[in-house]
């Protein structure tokens, strides 16, 4: 039986997917990397003194480093980066299905991200995650910010802890979270109620918080599909906030409190 255009595309796309590799950089990302069992370790590129200052994580990941010349770093790397003498290749974090990280645990918050594309963004936003708990960041697999090394780096560890999940559609993601019994809250600055109003009596309910690009914001699909539309509560006018800070300040400001 002949194959679909459309099977042959998936098929495709599976194969990138599991050819793909990225380059981490900088002595915190590649050490948390390292010590990180998840992690699927290729190549691991240092200088005598980043490799001296890592010799526990070496060690523990079991890897044989190959040793660089400081002037001469040749990893392929963008020019800017800045590595510290420390580049490790390896596979992708694979954090498994959305009902794998978003079933479980007491009002549990996840982050959506709605076509927030830039890696800075979205390494600051998983920081802020892992310090505030949420069980999840889901991007979109197209439109959205990839695991690279710029996002390790900012992120500066989380990306090993915190999972990072692309799905196909955010809107459709924010029905599936529905069913599940999740409180869908968009965040926008022109919303008439602030995120403690909407969830009043409702705190302990697991929550998705929802934020778009910064600039465009949420598109008109995700308005419409969210339970409410909520911004952050501020004192005085102010202009718009910067997406991670935005996402730091929504998720402290939904915590249960005591």
């Amino acid at each position: 039986m002949k194959k679909t255009r459309w099977v042959i595309k998936q098929e495709r796309g599976r194969k990138a997917m599991a050819a793909e590799t990225v380059w981490l950089f900088g002595l915190h990302a590649v050490r948390d990397a390292l010590v990180n069992p998840r992690r699927v370790k290729l190549r691991l590129l240092v200088t005598r003194n980043a490799r001296d200052r890592l010799a526990g994580a070496i060690s523990e990941a079991g890897i044989d480093p190959e040793i660089a010349d400081a002037r001469k770093f040749n990893a392929p790397l963008d020019p800017s980066s800045v590595h510290q003498g420390a580049a490790l290749e390896v596979k992708p974090l694979d954090w498994g299905r959305l009902e794998d990280v978003a079933i479980g645990g007491v009002a549990p918050r996840l982050i959506l991200l709605d076509r927030v594309t830039d890696p800075h963004n979205v390494g600051s936003i998983l920081r802020s995650a892992e310090v505030l708990g949420a069980s999840a960041v889901i991007g979109t697999r197209h439109h959205a910010a990839p695991e690279t090394g710029a996002l390790a780096k900012t992120a500066s560890g989380a990306l090993e802890r915190q999972p990072y999940l692309r799905v196909r559609n955010i809107a459709e993601t924010i029905k599936t979270l529905k069913a599940m019994g999740y409180l869908t809250l968009g965040l926008d600055s022109e919303a008439d109620q602030t995120i403690e109003t909407a969830l009043k009596g409702r705190i302990d309910h697991a929550v998705a918080l929802v934020l778009g690009a910064e600039g465009p914001g949420l598109r008109a699909k995700t308005k419409q599909t969210v339970d409410h539309l909520v911004k952050i509560a501020a004192a005085g006018r102010f202009g718009s906030l910067n997406v991670s800070n935005a996402a730091g300040l929504a998720l402290y400001a939904s915590q249960p409190k005591d």
